[in-house]
C-alpha cells in the first residue's frame, strides 16, 4: 500500500461480567503523503473525506520516531 499506513489505537475497557480490564486495539488507516512513517512511529491523524474504501484519516504529524 503505497502512501498508506495502518494505526494501531490501543485502550482499555472493563469487562462488564469479570471485571476485568481487556486491551482493546482499533486499527485505522491513514493517508501518507511523503511516505515518511515507518513502523513504531507514534503519529497524530485527523479524519478527513473518504479518500478510498477504508481510508477515512489523514497523517497530521509525527509525534516520536521509532529507534
Amino acid at each position: 500500500m503505497e502512501k498508506t499506513i495502518v494505526v494501531a489505537v490501543e485502550s482499555f475497557v472493563k469487562h462488564p461480567l469479570y471485571s476485568k480490564r481487556v486491551k482493546h486495539t482499533v486499527k485505522f488507516k491513514a493517508h501518507d503523503e511523503q511516505n515518511e512513517c515507518n513502523i513504531g512511529d507514534t503519529v497524530k491523524i485527523m479524519e478527513t473525506r473518504p479518500l478510498s474504501k477504508d481510508k477515512r484519516w489523514r497523517l497530521v504529524e509525527i509525534v516520536e520516531k521509532a529507534l
